[in-house]
């Protein structure tokens, strides 16, 4: 079993780093809210950490999942930043959603000190990670890749290398650019059935068993 450190304990990160600790490896957390952690811990275990280099400390692989390109700056660079302690031959995997420029940037930083790093942007929503059934795509070498899979694995269904650093990132917006037309689809459905004075919520319930039906649909 591998050392791992998660950073980021939100509505996705909490249940996330709760399956990699239910799959047997060694955990420990680190959130800017410092109760949320040791909330995470009476959980599930392991430890909690004050600073991302403090979390980072010896592990094997660190994960991260916060809210944009400036808060994944703030856990892995700087002083108290997990790049600090984070040993040679080791990964980063950062779950956020965030640009392709800032995974470039940071992968660049990180293979100064021999560390690998892969963008792997989730989709599946809440759901998906209380459930471990995550859709993941990453961006980053395939030696890497194979190296951080099995654990990546303990949250995911399915798991695609989408190309080099960044493609994780690009092919997330593409996600979300689908998902966008999508929901637009389905408000103009919703709209002209309610002008029409159908039920919505029978219709819905129809809808969702045919061609029509799609995941923003059941979720959301």
């Amino acid at each position: 079993m591998a050392k791992v450190a998660f950073l980021g304990l939100g509505v996705m990160g909490y249940p996330m780093a709760g399956h990699i600790a239910k799959a047997g490896h060694d955990v420990i957390v680190y959130n800017r809210t410092a109760a949320k952690a040791e909330k995470w811990v009476g959980e599930h275990g392991g430890k909690s950490a004050l600073t991302p280099k403090e979390a980072a400390q010896d592990c094997d692989f660190v994960f991260a999942c916060v809210g944009n390109d400036d808060d994944l700056r703030s856990v892995v660079t700087g002083e108290d930043g997990a790049l600090q302690a984070m040993k040679a031959g080791s990964v980063f995997i950062d779950n956020t959603t965030a640009s392709a420029d800032v995974a470039r940037e940071l992968s660049a930083l990180a293979a100064e000190k021999e560390i690998g790093f892969l963008d792997a942007p989730v989709s599946g929503g809440q759901a998906g990670a209380e459930n471990g059934v995550l859709t993941v795509m990453v961006g980053g070498d395939e030696a890497t890749f194979k190296k951080a899979e099995p654990v990546i694995d303990c949250y995911a269904r399915m798991i695609g290398l989408m190309g080099p650093t960044g493609s994780g990132q690009l092919a997330k917006m593409v996600n979300q650019i689908c998902i966008a037309g999508l929901v637009q689809g389905l408000s103009e459905g919703i709209h002209f059935a309610q002008n029409a004075g159908l039920d919505v919520e029978k219709l819905i319930g129809v809808l969702s068993k045919g061609a029509a039906g799609s995941w923003q649909m059941e979720n959301r």
